[in-house]
């Protein structure tokens, strides 16, 4: 058996459209499970197709000649047009430029969509900014991963990640759970390749996406080494299943009472490989401890990641302030005192979200190789409190609502049968909103806080940057303790001062 990479089909713009990629989803063979069954095509399965429009609609925003400068930008070695999440930045300008591009994605699924083609783009970026941590272990990994960034690059490909191990028992290494092949690793070494095997978690965005991009950010020990991998797996590739977990579009019945349910579940998957094929020249790293360690932290991959996904957060964050607002303003509660009080505190979570966004670019600093890094100390320290500020956040709103999300009626077919109308139209209404109006504001508010999907997002964003203990971790690491410390050596040591 044989990996090959195939080029997408080039479009008159040079770019890949929503028509292109729809087309080469319902192409892929990829074997996707739900409820036991075998998905066919999830570019009409009721489960995954209103998603799959909304990835295309990125597409075709960023392939839209009026967002040219915004989406894309020229590869200096082609001059062809690329995404701009697969630009590696010389200057600071070329990360803010990264920055309003993902914005720009963000903002047509108002940030919901956490893992679109943009996040693990970037993260390719990063590894092929530094191939020289990959040489270090042999100058083949770093032309791999190199080369496949390059691919990647030239032809718009939307990559999903599983970078976790499954929670089967966190109490042992890899190498010594029950079964040695219950985390993904690599079996054996055969002509041309290695066959990979085992689960991984979690392919957010797995069912749309091109390729996996399988790894391991858990810290790995000696022992581990069949783990110690990272590859690139076309998603069609044979032995490669992805377990959906429950799909939110599938049970949301409508539009009108599930607005968001319906259009941006990016469908969670659990990952298994089953004597999965893989070329060498997929393979970035092999069998190495250290390496595997070091992709996320000597090369920018970690920080350009999740740049990405904080833009992606604060875009998130804007929505539910409008959200707040609005609700406020047809529930006629604007003006007081206490509400304007809370609303005070929501701006201010929010705003420190976005500007320590900004932080990363106005403190990013540039390497001995010429490459822009986002500043980690400003990063992590927005990530070490995202999981404490969302729920804040929620709360907050929850108080301000109070009953206003709940107190609607059952579905939209009690604006359309005789018998119910008349009193919903007169009762739903508002001072400012018909009923119909009023009711569909708070029934975006409701799926966005407080149905499964809501509530997914919820444990989402609390894990994002994974628990927040190894956040913080990282944050101690990258704080600047040396220059504090000298302001207390500098206390510590002033003369002393007579008494009068």
């Amino acid at each position: 058996m044989t990996a090959t990479l195939q080029p997408i089909a080039a479009v008159s713009t040079g770019l890949r459209t929503g028509a292109d990629f729809l087309a080469e989803l319902k192409a892929s063979k990829r074997t996707v499970y739900l409820d036991g069954a075998l998905v066919g095509d999830p570019t009409t399965h009721p489960a995954f197709r209103e998603g799959a429009k909304q990835i295309a609609n990125l597409f075709d925003f960023a392939a839209d000649p009026q967002n040219r400068e915004l989406m894309t930008y020229e590869v200096p070695e082609t001059g062809a047009r690329a995404l701009r999440c697969y630009q590696i930045p010389k200057t600071v300008d070329d990360l803010r430029l990264k920055r309003l591009a993902s914005e720009g994605w963000a903002e047509q699924t108002f940030g919901l969509m956490g893992r679109s083609p943009d996040h693990v783009a970037n993260f390719f970026a990063g590894y092929a900014a530094k191939p020289s941590v990959f040489a270090k272990h042999g100058q083949q990994w770093a032309d791999n991963v190199v080369k496949f960034y390059e691919y990647a690059r030239d032809n718009h490909l939307y990559i999903a990640y599983a970078i976790v191990p499954p929670q089967i028992d966190r109490s042992k290494p890899a190498h010594k759970q029950a079964d040695p092949q219950l985390y993904a690793g690599v079996v054996r070494e055969v002509e041309g390749g290695i066959i990979v095997s085992g689960g991984q978690q979690l392919a957010t965005g797995g069912v749309y996406a091109d390729y996996l991009h399988l790894a391991c950010i858990h810290p790995l020990q000696p022992g581990d080494e069949n783990h110690a991998i990272n590859v690139a797996i076309p998603m069609d590739a044979q032995g490669l299943k992805l377990y959906s977990r429950r799909p939110f579009a599938k049970t949301a019945d409508n539009s009108f009472d599930y607005p968001l349910s319906t259009r941006f579940d990016e469908a969670d998957c659990f990952v298994v490989l089953d004597e999965v094929f893989v070329p060498w020249e997929h393979v970035f790293i092999y069998r190495n401890v250290e390496l595997s360690r070091d992709q996320w932290w000597l090369t920018p991959s970690h920080t350009y990641g999740n740049h990405q996904a904080q833009t992606r957060y604060a875009t998130k964050l804007r929505f539910l302030m409008g959200l707040a607002k609005r609700m406020n303003e047809a529930t006629g509660n604007e003006a007081v005192p206490p509400v304007q009080v809370a609303m005070g505190e929501l701006a201010a979570l929010a705003s420190i979200v976005e500007g320590m966004l900004l932080a990363q670019e106005a403190k990013a600093t540039i390497d001995d190789e010429g490459v822009v890094w986002p500043s980690k100390a400003m990063l992590y320290a927005v990530m070490a409190l995202q999981s404490e500020i969302n729920p804040r956040m929620i709360d907050i709103v929850r108080e301000i609502t109070g009953a206003a999300m709940i107190t609607l009626p059952s579905s939209v077919k009690d604006f359309e049968s005789p018998e119910t109308a008349p009193d919903v139209e007169r009762f739903y209404r508002s001072a400012h909103l018909d009923a119909r109006q009023r009711v569909a504001l708070m029934r975006l508010a409701w799926d966005f806080i407080g149905t499964e999907f809501g509530n997914r997002h919820q444990q989402y964003e609390k894990f994002y940057g994974g628990a927040s203990f190894i956040v913080k971790t990282n944050m101690f690491r990258n704080y600047d303790f040396k220059r504090a410390g000298a302001l207390v050596d500098r206390a510590l040591s002033l003369p002393p001062v007579g008494s009068d």
